[in-house]
């Protein structure tokens, strides 16, 4: 494993090696961000919505939903300096390691596990190990991507 940081750029099969890294910038998670994805999903689970009840929960605030939360780590991916050159997203393997909670800051560093190239040689699958931190350098989330990208 190479473990390049990666630069701004795109990045395609032949430009990637297996140990890359890409560091995302942050996502402050709010109780507005943590509205609308209730009010999106319908998801209003108590521990979302209200702080006493996330309290009586022995949560110290309200609980982000974990598909807000890799929703938004995959918006940080997309908006890195650095980018894969993508054509879909095929499949996550995730994990929710410990709540986000409103007001806190998320970011991820994203390591290239595998690629391998696609018959026609004009694609290839890249396989991206995430690992979800929040402001205190507390593990939250972590999982596999396995993401289309062009040669």
């Amino acid at each position: 494993m190479s473990g390049r940081t990666l630069g701004p750029g795109r990045y395609g099969l032949a430009d990637l090696r297996t140990g890359d890294v890409i560091e995302t910038g942050q996502c402050a998670v709010t109780p507005a961000l943590i509205d609308a994805f209730a009010a999106m999903t319908g998801d209003r689970f108590e521990i979302h919505m209200d702080r006493d009840a996330a309290l009586r929960h022995r949560f110290r605030d309200r609980v982000a939903h974990g598909l807000l939360v890799l929703s938004l780590v995959d918006g940080l991916k997309n908006q890195a300096p650095a980018q894969f050159a993508a054509l879909a997203s095929l499949g996550w393997d995730w994990s929710f390691a410990a709540p986000v909670l409103a007001g806190d800051s998320i970011a991820a560093t994203i390591t290239v596990t595998g690629l391998r190239a696609t018959s026609d040689g004009k694609r290839a699958v890249a396989t991206l190990d995430f690992e979800v931190t929040n402001q205190r350098g507390e593990t939250v989330q972590r999982g596999v991507n396995r993401l289309m990208i062009y040669a």
